[in-house]
């Protein structure tokens, strides 16, 4: 006949191994999930730099005109528009949102028959720089 202080012993063990095994699982699985979570987190934050790495050499082509403080002189050229505004495959509505003035400045400007102003002629150069998707997603920002 077994000692029942050994039984008891050994019953006592097999309930705490049970309980403990209980709160480990739980353990495990909300562990699994912060896994999951953090490289979720990683992921979006490689994105975000991916982007801010577009965006700051944009912000450089654009800041990039600039020397020791003293402005380069921008060219206009219409011909030069109509063809940004064609490579974009943009209308000129849709161009002149993004540059803030109308469609029929920009058609007046691609004809040649009229110029844009100092200020504006900044913006345009800004706008060389953007690629379809870019200049996609700044429509959609305006809209």
């Amino acid at each position: 006949m077994p000692n029942i202080a050994s039984a008891l012993k050994e019953e006592i063990t097999r309930l705490a191994r049970k309980e403990a095994r209980a709160h480990v699982e739980s353990l495990k699985k909300a562990s699994n999930q912060y896994r999951r979570d953090i490289a979720e987190l990683k992921r979006q934050v490689a994105k975000l730099a991916r982007h801010a790495t577009s965006a700051d050499k944009v912000a450089a082509k654009a800041t990039a005109n600039t020397t020791n403080g003293q402005s380069n002189k921008v060219r206009f050229v219409p011909k030069g528009l109509r063809s940004q505004r064609a490579r974009l495959g943009l209308s000129a509505a849709e161009y002149g949102k993004l540059a803030g003035v109308t469609q029929q400045s920009i058609y007046n400007w691609e004809s040649g028959t009229t110029r844009p102003r100092a200020e504006q002629i900044p913006r345009l150069a800004a706008l060389r720089a953007l690629g379809i998707r870019e200049a996609r997603a700044r429509l959609d920002q305006l809209r």
